[in-house]
C-alpha cells in the first residue's frame, strides 16, 4: 500500500472526527490524493492549484490546519470532555484511534510535496516554525499518545464555536461568535478599585466553579461600567471564560439560552448593557427566572453582569402608586414586584460620578499608558476645556479628549 493509500483509509476510517472531512479544504485533498494516484499530470496540477489556495487562505500548512480542526472539534468526544463524570471508553478508544488516522493524513503533506516536485510544481506550503499555542501533537511520535493533552486542552479552552471565539451574540441559529471583539485593557480602566477588586473576585469563582454572584454595576455614564465588563474577558478569556451580549430583543428567548449555554460546560458571563425597563414591559420577568430561577435552576457556569444608569431598573412614575380609588385590591404587590429586579442581584456595584480631580487623574493616567509626551500641566489645562466644551467629567470624556488629541483634533502648545 502507498502513502497516499494509506491516508485515504485513514480518512475512511474516521469515527468521532469525521466532520474534518466533510471541509472544502479536507474534500480538496482527498481530490487531489486521488488524482496523484491515478498519476496524469494536469488534472494533478488543477488539484493541487485548488488545494493550494485553500491553505493559503488560511495561512496554514495543511498539517497545521488538521491540528487546528481538533483543537475547534464540536463532536461527542469534545462535547464528552467537558462533563464532570468523564468520558465513556467506547468514545477514548475511538478518539485515540482517530489521532493516529489524522496523523497518517497529516504525514501526507510530505508525500504530496514529493510528488509535486516530480511533476514538475515543486512550491509546497510548509509548516511554520514551532509549535502553535494550545494542544499541539507534533512533538508526539504517536498522536494517539496525546490524547490526555487534547481533553486537558478542551476543558481549558473549549470546544467548537468556543474554542474559537471569547465573545458572542445571540442570533437566530444561536451563539454567534465574534472574531475581534472591543476588549479594553484592565489597567486603563483607572479607579474603581474596590469595585474592580469584587467583579474580579467574583468572575474568578465563576471560573472555579465556586458560587459566584450575579452582578448590577449601576452609577452615572461614562464612569467605565460597561469597559470594566469587556475587560474581564481580555483578563480572563485565556483562563476559558466566555462572554455573551445580549440585546433586549433576546430577552424573550432567555430559557433557550440557558439551556445552550448550560451544556457548554464553561464559564459564560451574560452581559446586558443599559439594563432597564418601561412600567408597561414585561422581559423583566425573564431576567427573575435568570436571577432566582423556576422548577429547574439557572446552570451553575452563568452569570448575569449587567449595567445601569438608574438605580431602580423598572421606570416608576407617581401614578403607579396606589391611591385609594385603584380598583387592584392588592397594588402594592404590583409596585414591589417590579422594584424587587435589582434586590435578585447578589453583587450591586455603585459608580459614583466623576469628580474634577478623579477626571484629571483619568487622563493623567491614559496619557501615561499611551507614552504621550506633553507637559502635564498643559495637559490639564487642555483637559478641562474639552470637558467643559464636550460631556463634562467621566472616564469616557477622558479617553475621548486623549484620542482627540492624537487626532491632532486638540492643539497643546
Amino acid at each position: 500500500m502507498t502513502p497516499l493509500e494509506e491516508a485515504a483509509e485513514a480518512a475512511a476510517k474516521l469515527l468521532v472526527f469525521r466532520e474534518i472531512c466533510a471541509h472544502p479544504l479536507a474534500l480538496t485533498w482527498q481530490e487531489l490524493t486521488q488524482e496523484l494516484m491515478s498519476g496524469d499530470p494536469l488534472p494533478c496540477w488543477r488539484a493541487y492549484g485548488r488545494w493550494f489556495e485553500l491553505l493559503a487562505q488560511e495561512g496554514l500548512s495543511w498539517r497545521e490546519w488538521l491540528i487546528r480542526e481538533i483543537r475547534w472539534a464540536d463532536n461527542p468526544f469534545s462535547r464528552a470532555a467537558l462533563r464532570p463524570q468523564g468520558i465513556p471508553a467506547p468514545l477514548v478508544q475511538a478518539a485515540r484511534h482517530d489521532l493516529r488516522c489524522l496523523q497518517i493524513l497529516a504525514d501526507s503533506q510530505e508525500t504530496i510535496a514529493e510528488q509535486m516536485r516530480a511533476l514538475g510544481l515543486g512550491i509546497p506550503w510548509p509548516d511554520g516554525e514551532g509549535e502553535s499555542p494550545g494542544w499541539d501533537p507534533r512533538s508526539f511520535a504517536d498522536w494517539g499518545l496525546s490524547l490526555e493533552a487534547l481533553i486537558a486542552h478542551y476543558r481549558r479552552a473549549g470546544v467548537g464555536l468556543c474554542g474559537r471565539y471569547w465573545a458572542f451574540r445571540w442570533g437566530p441559529a444561536g451563539l454567534e461568535g465574534i472574531p475581534t471583539p472591543d476588549l479594553p485593557d484592565w489597567e486603563e480602566i483607572y479607579g474603581y478599585e474596590r469595585q474592580k477588586r469584587q467583579l474580579a473576585a467574583n468572575t474568578e469563582a465563576l471560573l472555579r466553579g465556586d458560587p459566584a454572584l450575579h452582578v448590577l454595576l449601576y452609577g452615572a455614564r461614562g464612569t467605565g461600567k460597561s469597559s470594566l465588563v469587556k475587560a474581564l474577558l481580555r483578563r480572563y478569556g485565556s483562563q476559558g471564560l466566555r462572554l455573551l451580549e445580549l440585546r433586549r430583543g433576546d430577552l424573550g428567548q432567555l430559557p433557550q439560552i440557558l439551556a445552550d449555554l448550560g451544556g457548554w460546560g464553561l464559564p459564560f458571563v451574560l452581559f446586558v448593557d443599559d439594563l432597564s425597563f418601561e412600567a408597561d414591559e414585561t422581559e423583566f420577568k425573564q431576567l427573575k427566572v435568570l436571577l432566582e430561577g423556576d422548577l429547574v435552576p439557572p446552570p451553575p457556569n452563568v452569570r448575569l453582569y449587567a449595567t445601569s444608569n438608574r438605580r431602580h431598573l423598572i421606570r416608576e412614575f407617581f401614578g403607579d402608586r396606589p391611591s385609594p380609588q385603584d380598583q387592584e385590591v392588592h397594588a402594592w404587590d404590583t409596585v414591589q414586584e417590579k422594584l424587587s429586579l435589582r434586590d435578585r442581584f447578589g453583587l450591586t456595584l455603585t459608580f459614583t460620578p466623576f469628580s474634577q480631580a478623579d477626571y484629571l487623574a483619568t487622563v493623567e493616567h491614559l496619557a501615561q499608558r499611551l507614552g504621550l509626551p506633553h507637559p502635564l500641566d498643559t495637559l490639564r489645562r487642555q483637559a478641562l476645556l474639552w470637558a467643559q466644551q464636550q460631556n463634562g467629567f467621566s472616564g469616557r470624556t477622558a479617553r475621548q479628549f486623549l484620542h482627540a488629541l492624537q487626532a491632532g483634533l486638540v492643539e497643546v502648545g
